[in-house]
């Protein structure tokens, strides 16, 4: 189910596919959803919540998998990729393929007030705080405390916002 505030805007060029599992995507008031953005549900039975005024840049990819709960006034920047979930790769005898997901590591949760820079990746577990800014390139897998700066490498401390 697909649900678009009347405030928000998403391009005409952006591809949202609506789930054929029952995953809710909602896109609150204000939003902007720019060109060639994908969303896409896909690996779990996750929602995707997008909170008002949040600002999703072009090229970016949000697989639902096992959900992402994203607050308000949250800036994604271009070709950020958020995918929470993960595949099962453990037998040798079975295609990768065919082996299905692992167990969900709680989705992601970005809160209000965070800014990821552009080429990020935000995993499965990911925890943004709020006011935290990732910047460009960075892998996110962990927690990431409120108001925290942090670098183009997976979960290295910057500085703090001041």
């Amino acid at each position: 189910m697909i649900e678009i505030h009347p405030l928000a805007r998403v391009s005409h060029l952006a591809d949202i596919e609506d789930s054929v599992r029952g995953s809710r995507i909602v896109v609150g008031a204000h939003c902007v959803i720019d060109s060639f953005v994908k969303i896409k549900p896909a690996g779990g039975l996750g929602d995707l919540i997008i909170g008002a005024h949040s600002v999703i840049n072009a090229g970016c990819v949000l697989y639902t998998g096992n959900g992402i709960q994203m607050g308000a006034n949250v800036a994604v920047a271009a070709n950020t990729t958020f995918a929470p979930v993960n595949h099962a790769y453990h037998s040798r005898s079975q295609l990768i393929r065919e082996q299905g997901f692992l167990p969900s590591k709680g989705g992601i949760v970005v809160e209000d007030d965070v800014w990821i820079g552009a080429n990020c990746v935000i995993l499965d577990g990911a925890v943004l705080r709020q006011g935290c800014v990732v910047g460009a390139g960075a892998i996110v897998r962990g927690e990431l405390p409120a108001y925290t700066v942090w670098a183009g490498t997976p979960l290295r401390q910057v500085g703090a916002r001041q």
